[in-house]
C-alpha cells in the first residue's frame, strides 16, 4: 500500500487555504472528506493507504473564496477543482498539493 497526503496554498493571499473542503475517491467510489487546517493540510485524508489504481481529488475551490468574502463571478471560473491522478503498486509516498487562487491553479507529486 501507498500512503497518501494533501497540502492547499493560496495565492491570492499568500498562505495556507484553511477550511478548504477536500474529498477523495477512488476505484470504488469516496474514500473520505476532510477541511483543510490552518496550515492547508487535510488531517482527515493524511497517511491514507491507497491501493494501485487511479484516484481523484475534489477541492471546494469557489466555496473557499466565497467564504473569504472575495468577489466570484455567476458562475466562478473555478468552482470545484479535480486532480485526477494514478497511484502505482510500490510507489510509496503520494503528495498532491494544490496552489490556487480564483482564477488558476498548479499541482504537482510532491514529497
Amino acid at each position: 500500500m501507498n500512503t497518501f497526503s494533501t497540502h492547499v496554498l493560496d495565492t491570492m493571499h499568500g498562505r495556507p487555504a484553511a477550511g478548504m473542503t477536500v474529498m477523495l475517491s477512488g476505484p470504488e467510489g469516496e474514500i473520505g472528506r476532510g477541511r483543510t487546517n490552518a496550515d492547508g493540510r487535510c488531517p482527515e485524508l493524511a497517511k491514507t493507504q491507497l491501493a494501485a489504481g487511479r484516484y481523484a481529488l475534489r477541492f471546494a475551490v469557489a466555496e473557499y473564496f466565497r467564504g473569504l468574502r472575495v468577489a466570484l463571478p455567476d458562475p466562478p471560473f473555478l468552482d470545484e477543482v479535480t486532480v485526477d491522478f494514478g497511484v502505482a503498486a510500490g510507489g510509496g509516498h503520494y503528495h498532491v498539493p494544490l496552489l490556487v487562487s480564483p482564477f488558476a491553479y498548479s499541482t504537482y507529486r510532491g514529497s
